[in-house]
């Protein structure tokens, strides 16, 4: 049997076929990798920090689940220093990511990272919970079952923020949206060759839903009030209000 070689996914990320991992290499250079990977990635944190304006109060919790680098809460954290009572608590499963994001927030005294596999999440009451682009990385047999969690310790009136790379509701469309993601990355200065491989490394690992399969799942856990908040050829944010 031919052995997996390893293969570039640019940015210094080098991976092997259906084994994409997010530690090593890829946490350190995450942040550069993803803002150049996912288009309006950047657009993507500032209406979390602006939808979040309307549900964090003093003495409020929240959470963001798949924190990797911890850049996104040291963004709400900074955005609401003025709260003095208020925590933010971010969890991921990959203990490089937390040590980086640790780093990056050790001026918030506010901010707490937890390294935790979602799969066996339990969450405290809590105002708001962001999760951006993480839930296309849970496997899809425990996807719900975090959903659910999310919904039973959210407060009344409380949000959850998700944005999520979304596959199309046929093939046809499905052709064009990837061509056309194809040509961003491209445009970002990715070769061919980094595309594919990359394409390669997630197989397995990466399982995006279609909108109507993340509604599903939204809906299934008891949220009624959704409303897409961004969406741009294959990616989509919705605001989901308990």
């Amino acid at each position: 049997m031919k052995k997996l070689q390893n293969i570039s996914s640019g940015d210094n990320i080098v991976s092997k076929a259906s084994q994409w991992k997010f530690s090593g290499n890829t946490a350190k250079n995450f942040d550069k990798h993803i803002s150049k990977s996912v288009p309006l990635y950047e657009w993507s944190h500032d209406i979390a920090l602006k939808v979040s304006d309307f549900f964090l109060t003093e003495k409020g919790h929240s959470y963001d689940l798949g924190c990797s680098t911890g850049t996104f809460l040291n963004k709400i954290c900074k955005r609401n220093n003025n709260y003095k009572n208020i925590k933010f608590t971010g969890i991921d499963e990959i203990n490089d990511m937390c040590k980086i994001a640790k780093k990056n927030n050790k001026k918030n005294k506010n901010v707490r990272i937890i390294n935790k596999n979602l799969n066996k999440l339990k969450l405290k009451k809590s105002n708001l919970v962001t999760s951006l682009y993480t839930m296309q990385f849970v496997h899809p047999i425990h996807r719900q079952k975090v959903f659910n969690e999310v919904f039973k310790k959210l407060q009344w009136g409380g949000a959850f923020i998700i944005f999520e790379k979304v596959r199309a509701p046929d093939a046809r469309f499905q052709d064009i949206l990837s061509q056309i993601y194809q040509d961003f990355k491209i445009d970002q200065g990715y070769t061919p060759n980094e595309i594919v491989s990359k394409s390669k490394s997630l197989k397995g690992v990466m399982e995006p839903f279609s909108t109507r399969g993340n509604l599903d799942l939204l809906k299934r856990a008891g949220f009624k009030d959704i409303v897409s908040i961004m969406k741009f050829v294959c990616f989509e944010g919705w605001l989901a209000i308990k």
